[in-house]
């Protein structure tokens, strides 16, 4: 069975567009698994682990007011990192990934919760996930591969 990362990385290849990612949780999984598939160099050339908020505001642009007024751990924050890091990236595709892997609670909110986002040529698509009590790898995990099928969905649904 095709791996979901080699899938995204054949449409990528297909519909020539290109992918960038601002990971906090998932802590650079997310283009670990685009960049498992050969010829992934094709689509993927700069990717960010922005795990703390200073680095989110500083190095990626999320803005500081967006953070404060919903937290880390949101939509928000998620939709902007991805549109950040597109345009950072010059990429056709921007995927943006923010959650509590855990073990505790992080802003008040629960472990499990992830925000992954996804900026395209004219729009940005945003999935509030929970996964619950799963351990933190298996948190990471889902998460990757959920802001993976995202992006696929996004991209096939009619983009270039």
């Amino acid at each position: 069975m095709e791996s979901i990362a080699n899938k995204l990385v054949e449409t990528l290849i297909e519909k020539r567009l290109t992918i960038a990612a601002a990971e906090s949780c998932t802590g650079g999984l997310v283009s670990s698994k685009i960049t498992s598939v050969s010829g992934s160099s094709a689509v993927i050339s700069f990717s960010m682990v922005s795990y703390s908020n200073e680095v989110k505001i500083e190095k990626l642009g999320v803005k500081q007011k967006t953070i404060q007024d919903f937290g880390a751990v949101s939509e928000q924050t998620a939709r902007e990192m991805a549109q950040r890091i597109k345009l950072l990236a010059e990429a056709d595709v921007g995927v943006g990934v923010t959650g509590v892997a855990g073990p505790s609670q992080s802003e008040g909110k629960p472990v499990g919760l992830v925000f992954v986002a996804v900026a395209l040529e004219d729009k940005t698509i945003a999935e509030r996930l929970n996964f619950g009590e799963l351990t933190r790898e298996e948190i990471r995990e889902k998460a990757a591969e959920k802001a993976l099928e995202l992006v696929l969905k996004g991209v096939t649904d009619g983009t270039k």
